[in-house]
């Protein structure tokens, strides 16, 4: 059997709806925290059951009879390297053969206050001793086509990677690619995978991107990080939250979210989603 975590999030019920033109529903797992909020999954025929990363007693019964897991990682920022060893720890203990986990882009080596939970995370399972694959994924289209309402409302586009470059792919580019690692023929034990998007723009081209698919006036506004930041606390988002974003802005500067391996291409079998595709295909609803 083969067990996702997050099966309720975004990605995670996209890994589900890719894998499930694979192999039978009844060789799914789907672990969540709230199995009520699921019933779309167990009206496909996809097992359902409780898993909370921070109930570890959860944990060994949801894991039970599972041969693969992918440990999609948690959206809990600063509380995620507890949360991934509960399940780490459970795997092992449970005799899973095959782990995968999407960490970050050059996880290892990059600076981005996100990279270091990955990071941990993934020296966790190194000294676990299971069997893994991770497969680290750079940043979404969904990061930008998500929030097209903001940019049109605005007129603008506001950032701090200055000319940085993104190599961004969609959402479910990356749940494909998960998918084809689980169920692939191909050991993939070892492997870690850079995985980005086939093409890269700067934040002023994506700007120019929304204007011509709108036809409307879009301005690029370049904005110191602390300025950028602050930006995002008077839209909303939590301090934390809004360093982490401007944070990763600024080390977009330098290329830490540049990739142009063409990996993910690669395991899909396809040419990755552009930035164009995905806004379009918000524009259109």
């Amino acid at each position: 059997m083969i067990a996702i975590t997050g099966a309720n999030g975004q990605l995670g019920q996209l890994v589900i709806q890719a894998l499930l033109k694979q192999v039978q529903a009844s060789e799914l797992v789907a672990l969540v925290r709230s199995p009520d909020n699921a019933q779309n999954l167990k009206a496909l025929g996809v097992q359902v059951r409780l898993a909370d990363y921070n109930q570890p007693n959860t944990l060994p019964s949801a894991l039970k009879g599972v041969d693969k897991l992918l440990l999609i990682s948690s959206s809990e920022i600063g509380q995620r390297v507890p949360q991934h060893q509960a399940v780490i720890t459970a795997a092992k203990e449970a005799g899973v053969n095959l782990l995968a986990y999407t960490s970050l882009l050059k996880a290892d080596t990059s600076p981005l206050i996100l990279a270091s939970e990955h990071k941990a995370t993934e020296q966790a399972i190194k000294d676990s001793g299971l069997n893994a694959v991770i497969l680290r994924n750079g940043w979404y289209n969904e990061n930008y086509s998500d929030n097209l309402q903001g940019v049109l409302q605005s007129n603008a586009v506001a950032s701090a990677a200055q000319e940085g470059k993104f190599s961004t792919a969609s959402r479910k580019d990356y749940a494909q690619a998960a998918a084809n690692v689980l169920v692939s023929p191909e050991s993939h034990v070892g492997k870690t995978y850079e995985l980005a998007g086939d093409s890269a723009y700067n934040l002023q081209e994506y700007a120019q991107i929304v204007a011509k698919q709108t036809q409307q006036a879009i301005e690029f506004i370049s904005l110191s990080t602390e300025d950028y930041s602050q930006a995002l606390v008077s839209h909303g988002l939590p301090q934390g939250f809004a360093d982490v974003l401007a944070d990763s802005d600024f080390h977009a500067r330098d290329g830490w979210l540049l990739d142009d391996s063409k990996v993910l291409s690669k395991l899909i079998g396809r040419a990755t989603t552009t930035i164009s595709q995905s806004v379009e295909a918000a524009l259109a609803g």
